[in-house]
């Protein structure tokens, strides 16, 4: 089992940064992916950012944040980050922290284990 608890959400101005966090605990060996996704209020989950391949070496970024995010991984604290820049309101979102046991996710339902997630919300 893989515990997940992200941070670092808050309420910024357009144009502003945020970094997220997410702390890894458990049957951490068997992450093989891991990923930030989001949700709006009404809408769908859907991917913003995945690491996987080999040692997670690889990138995913949805079109709409490739540029202004960046995903990174601490593989010695295994903590997730999602570096966000030039926010939008678009961006608002309850963004959540996701492990996957396959070495290609990317779609939400590849994902196994969920944080509780952390709110970002980006005023005009």
């Amino acid at each position: 089992q893989v515990q997940l608890v992200e941070s670092g959400g808050g309420s910024v101005q357009a144009g502003g940064s945020l970094r997220l966090s997410c702390a890894a605990s458990g049957s951490t060996y068997s992450i093989r992916s891991m990923g930030w996704f989001r949700q709006a209020p009404g809408k769908e989950r859907e991917g913003v950012a995945v690491i996987n391949g080999y040692q997670m070496s690889r990138s995913r970024y949805r079109d709409s944040v490739e540029g202004r995010f960046t995903i990174s991984k601490d593989g010695a604290t295994n903590t997730l980050y999602l570096d966000m820049n030039n926010l939008e309101v678009a961006d608002t979102a309850m963004y959540y922290c996701a492990t996957s046991t396959r070495g290609d996710s990317w779609l939400a339902a590849e994902f196994i284990y969920w944080g509780r997630g952390t709110q970002v919300t980006v005023s005009s």
